[in-house]
């Protein structure tokens, strides 16, 4: 009887082994807690991990809604090889479908969300042979206004994007400062050294000489008129100069 009942057990120990006992249920994951404003689109992220391969033409995706209220549950969205909304009640013409069956998510998106739509949200996922599993509940609360933390993270968000943007401009504008300068510095070391000219220096054989003419003026005291202005021009002078000197030499000589 031992014997028998030791063998019994190795058998069940290698079909365990070999996966042909082996029972495993399929994981789905929500977001947990969702908050949407009033009026607004709001997704409900649900995705699944199978030990069995992902046969999309197999596998059935359910959502259901349970009102905060008493009542029943809710049809929201079905999912069998093609995407079903709901063609009444509540949710119609609310739900689209947001899930990728081969990416192993199954989420929706609720438009225009109303009060009414607060409660719990519930995704169901079976993949035969993987039909057994916990499901995944959504709690989604409508408000009217955003909470402070998703103000201050949506002010962050912004901020964060304007910082950047400015940072990256004077990042721009000093690299094409930098580069200006190192292209006047290389175009000053390689332009040839010119001679300087004073503008105000002319050559001697183009310079033009001006001679002041000295006018005098002879008053009469007899009749108090002024005579004629005599000019005596330098020149002039100069020329008058030697005869002067040649009538002196003749007197001596007379």
């Amino acid at each position: 009887m031992c014997v028998k009942g030791l063998y019994f057990l190795t058998v069940l120990s290698g079909l365990a082994a070999s996966g042909v006992l082996q029972v495993s249920g399929i994981r789905i994951y929500t977001s947990g807690d969702v908050e949407a404003v009033n009026g607004t689109d709001v997704r409900l992220k649900c995705t699944f991990q199978s030990s069995s391969p992902i046969n999309p033409n197999a596998i059935i995706v359910s959502w259901t809604f349970r009102p905060l209220m008493k009542g029943g549950e809710e049809s929201v969205f079905h999912y069998q090889q093609r995407p079903y909304p709901p063609i009444e009640g509540n949710f119609r013409k609310r739900v689209v479908w947001a899930g990728d069956i081969m990416g192993r998510d199954a989420s929706i998106i609720l438009r225009q969300v109303k009060f009414t739509y607060n409660g719990t949200y519930i995704c169901q996922v079976k993949n035969p042979p993987d039909v057994h599993g916990t499901v995944g509940e959504i709690r989604l609360r409508v408000v009217t206004t955003a909470s402070f933390s998703e103000l201050l993270l949506l002010a962050l968000a912004i901020g964060g994007g304007i910082a950047a943007v400015v940072i990256l401009l004077i990042i721009i504008v000093s690299c094409r400062r930098c580069k200006r300068r190192r292209q006047r510095q290389e175009g000053n070391e390689e332009a040839p050294t010119k001679e300087r000219k004073d503008p105000t220096a002319c050559h001697p054989s183009r310079a033009i000489h001006l001679y002041l003419s000295e006018t005098s003026l002879e008053i009469d005291s007899s009749d108090g008129m002024i005579s004629d202005a005599s000019t005596k021009d330098p020149s002039s002078s100069e020329e008058e100069g030697p005869s002067s000197d040649d009538d002196n030499d003749g007197d001596d000589s007379d």
